[in-house]
């Protein structure tokens, strides 16, 4: 190839980027992992580009290479879980923080990396509510081919021929796919935790549920925040395998175990195809505040029903753009912003 067509070959396939990372993140359930399958399927794209005949669009073809990328990925077995997938909900007397590998865990994923702009208000609700912590959860129960045709079909929308051909099978065996995966995820439903609830953008009873959340949770203010937890709210810390129920012991532990919290502050992000935030601790050592979490948020009926913290902040926070350190003046700034 030239260096023109290079180039224009370049560009085309990153029009797709962010589209074909929100796939493979479907399918694969891991933040870092769906990134990997890209940029492999661009490097292959690009390589074997000259034995490309065009019966397919340009797209196809390349969710054709990132869906035998993500199956070989997906070959040794390994299953993206929560911990409310893992073990029975643990009370606040008998909680322990025991870690588990990297490679257990559902990883969030900020929007703009997955959530490409579409025009149609109907298709990008579709788009996020699929990315949704819950679903992603049902989706890992699904064997493989069953997951890439349920995302493939229900997602994304393309006809049953349209996969047979991807996948190199038949119409026929599409659809019972589709069906075997529509089941599973109905005997799911109900075990993955509360339905979240939110609307796009968020309509001003949850802004302001939001808002009440931020005072409550700087503020450490416990009562505050009982008042906006659903009773049956959940809490997770992955990469710990302990979850709670109930916002008494949500708030038992926050002001334990989770004491050194107290004083955070918290900078907004938009993760999952839900609210979060990225929470920033008190910093003994440097002053100012050092990452702890990414939350994510999920709300129903006018309560928060679930908050999920994701630990990792060395590997999360540089995803969303966030800084490692928040001193004096960005916080001020960020409540300037926020309008408090």
């Amino acid at each position: 190839m030239t260096d023109t067509t290079t180039a224009d070959l370049d560009v085309r396939l990153e029009k797709h980027r962010v589209e074909l990372t929100g796939y493979c993140y479907r399918m694969l359930g891991s933040s870092f992992e769906a990134e990997d399958a890209v940029q492999d399927t661009m490097v292959r794209a690009w390589r074997s580009y000259e034995k490309f005949e065009g019966r397919s669009s340009l797209r196809s073809w390349l969710y054709r290479i990132a869906t035998n990328v993500c199956l070989d990925m997906l070959s040794a077995g390994n299953k993206r879980a929560r911990p409310m997938d893992l073990t029975e909900s643990t009370p606040l007397a008998q909680a322990a923080l025991s870690p588990r590998p990297d490679h257990t865990w559902l990883e969030p994923m900020p929007d703009a990396r997955i959530l490409p702009t579409v025009e149609d208000p109907a298709e990008a609700a579709v788009a996020k509510e699929s990315v949704r912590l819950a679903f992603m959860a049902a989706l890992q129960q699904l064997p493989p081919k069953q997951r890439a045709v349920l995302i493939l079909r229900e997602v994304l929308a393309w006809k049953a021929s349209e996969v047979a051909e991807l996948l190199g099978t038949t119409v026929a065996s599409v659809n019972s796919a589709l069906q075997r995966a529509r089941a599973t995820l109905a005997e799911s439903d109900g075990k993955q935790g509360a339905e979240a609830a939110v609307s796009d953008p968020l309509d001003a009873e949850q802004q302001k549920l939001l808002d009440r959340y931020v005072a409550a949770f700087e503020g450490y203010d416990m009562t505050a925040l009982t008042a906006l937890l659903h009773e049956d709210a959940i809490m997770t810390m992955p990469p710990f395998d302990l979850w709670l129920t109930g916002h008494d012991d949500i708030t038992g532990f926050m002001t334990t175990l989770g004491s050194a919290c107290e004083g955070s502050r918290l900078v907004p992000v938009q993760v999952n195809g839900l609210p979060g935030f990225a929470q920033y601790k008190p910093d003994p050592e440097e002053g100012g505040w050092t990452p702890w979490a990414v939350q994510v948020l999920e709300i129903s009926d006018g309560r928060l029903t679930g908050f999920h913290f994701f630990l990792d902040t060395q590997r999360w926070f540089p995803l969303f753009g966030l800084p490692l350190h928040l001193d004096a003046l960005e916080a001020e700034s960020d409540q300037v912003e926020k309008g408090v």
